[in-house]
């Protein structure tokens, strides 16, 4: 399979170790906002910067090549990516987070809340840590995971930092070196503390969650999520 890498930072070096150790081609690698000839690829995997993030998967679109984005802080553009790919016929997965573990955290969380949802003595609240490069916060994972408990609970909204709100879920964001992505939901009363916590060892796990999803779009059309790719 030929795959262009549009972005080039840590998470796209790794992607392409990863996808040439599994028999792939690396045709393109983007590292800037530069114009790029996207019809040489099968499949784009977008892991670029929020500001470009929407013209890298429409550029993908309207030229016939499957694109899997796995860029966060872009969503206010996620119904016209989702539009163009259904105007085109094209072939698109956007994930906040490829990994498997991940998403099987996704899954965990949106059925704790439902267990949780009329235990009104509780009180949810999250914390998402990350590099200091990271240029959103919070990350795309903890907003998922916000929304998942939203629609799942009483909860109406989330919002940056603490919260004395009862309709919100506060997130907290830290920033430390050299932290690939730790998540945690607290469940909290007067008498006890329910915590669920996922905890990235390296960016290895979402490289090569990207990459298969990469390989399970190939020749098909769509709008998917990584649920659809891994059948949970």
């Amino acid at each position: 399979m030929k795959i262009a890498l549009l972005g080039y930072g840590r998470m796209g070096k790794t992607i392409e170790q990863i996808a040439l150790k599994r028999g792939h081609t690396i045709v393109l690698k983007i590292e800037d906002g530069s114009d790029y000839d996207i019809k040489k690829a099968d499949v784009a995997i977008d892991f670029s910067i929020p500001t470009a993030a929407f013209k890298n998967i429409s550029t993908c679109l309207n030229n016939n090549v499957a694109v899997v984005s796995g860029t966060t802080g872009w969503l206010e553009d996620y119904e016209k990516a989702v539009s163009l790919c259904k105007q085109q016929n094209g072939a698109f997965i956007y994930g906040s987070n490829f990994s498997l573990g991940v998403n099987i955290f996704f899954e965990l969380n949106k059925q704790l809340a439902k267990m949780m949802q009329s235990l009104d003595q509780y009180n949810v609240s999250m914390e998402e840590i990350h590099h200091m490069q990271k240029l959103d916060e919070p990350s795309g994972t903890a907003i998922t995971l916000a929304e998942g408990i939203i629609e799942n609970s009483p909860k109406q909204s989330w919002a940056l930092g603490t919260s004395e709100n009862q309709k919100e879920i506060g997130i907290e964001a830290l920033r430390q070196p050299d932290v690939p992505g730790t998540h945690s939901v607290f469940y909290e009363s007067e008498v006890d503390n329910i915590t669920i916590k996922h905890t990235a060892h390296s960016r290895q796990g979402f490289a090569l969650g990207a990459v298969v999803a990469a390989e399970w779009l190939h020749n098909k059309n769509g709008v998917f999520t990584m649920k659809d790719v891994l059948g949970i």
